[in-house]
């Protein structure tokens, strides 16, 4: 798939993106960082279909497209099984294939609440679950997420990383956006004055923990991170868990350092290899 001298403004004003040339190879795995405002929902958008170039062109979009957008409707009275049954119809299912298939990607994103919830009804991580599993009822040849691990509790975020890997590994191409975290990532690319920069992709060894802080923590308020977590290469928290990239040579210190101020480890990943600035 490639994208030649691709340009992209709303009505009249200013260029989002600007003459970006991109080449996505089957197999690689993509992550667009950059400042809000700057592009990276736009240029998902145009890989997808969803938006058309002002200038440029974009060609070898596979059929089999699969989009997590930033924002999912939520007010849909539908239950999650019979719109996951309905898009899966909708892409050339069968109504049991649809209904075989969804349930057993709901049962492994363990949705919450039960199938047959309405929609309107789901909270925002278990909605976000809904529209990870209609993007890969059918296995995806260009897999585009925007923002999707944002508000996944801890276990989903490990099966989303594993749709990811399992994508990848049958061919297929995976662009993703996300503030938490570029592990898993072949190429990290940045918008810049609407124009893509790729970043240094030599890798680095990063181990991922889950953390929570100590008990007495109010939770209502903002957690305040220790200063154990100030060399960390990311740091974001959802609710009590807090969840950090650190280098590997790193990682023992700043486990020492957190247990030291109270808090408790809940896991502690295997190191990956991602690209060294790649983090985010």
């Amino acid at each position: 798939m490639r994208l030649q001298g691709v340009g992209k403004r709303y009505g009249t004003g200013r260029m989002v993106l600007d003459n970006v040339d991109l080449y996505l190879a089957p197999g690689e795995v993509v992550a667009v960082t950059g400042g809000n405002g700057s592009g990276k929902s736009t240029l998902l958008r145009l890989l997808v279909g969803v938006a058309r170039p002002t200038s440029g062109t974009i060609s070898g979009r596979p059929r089999e497209v699969g989009y997590v957008p930033e924002f999912f409707p939520d007010d849909d009275s539908l239950s999650a099984l019979s719109y996951l049954v309905h898009m899966g119809r909708l892409r050339g299912l069968t109504t049991s294939d649809a209904a075989d298939r969804a349930s057993r990607l709901l049962d492994r994103l363990a949705l919450s609440g039960g199938r047959r919830t309405p929609l309107r009804r789901l909270s925002n991580g278990n909605l976000q679950k809904v529209a990870i599993a209609q993007a890969v009822l059918v296995r995806p040849k260009l897999f585009v997420l925007d923002e999707a691990w944002s508000g996944l509790d801890v276990d989903a975020h490990s099966v989303l990383s594993e749709l990811v890997e399992e994508v990848a590994g049958a061919s297929g191409r995976v662009v993703y956006t996300d503030h938490r975290q570029t592990v898993g990532a072949t190429r990290v690319l940045q918008v810049v004055d609407g124009n893509l920069v790729e970043l240094d992709t030599e890798p680095v060894l990063v181990t991922r923990l889950v953390l929570n802080p100590p008990p007495d923590t109010n939770l209502d308020e903002p957690v305040a991170l220790p200063k154990a977590l100030s060399g960390a290469m990311s740091t974001a928290h959802d609710g009590e868990k807090v969840f950090v990239q650190v280098k590997r040579a790193d990682t023992d210190q700043l486990l020492m350092a957190v247990l030291a101020d109270g808090w408790s480890v809940i896991r502690v990943d295997e190191p990956v290899a991602v690209p060294s600035g790649g983090a985010s």
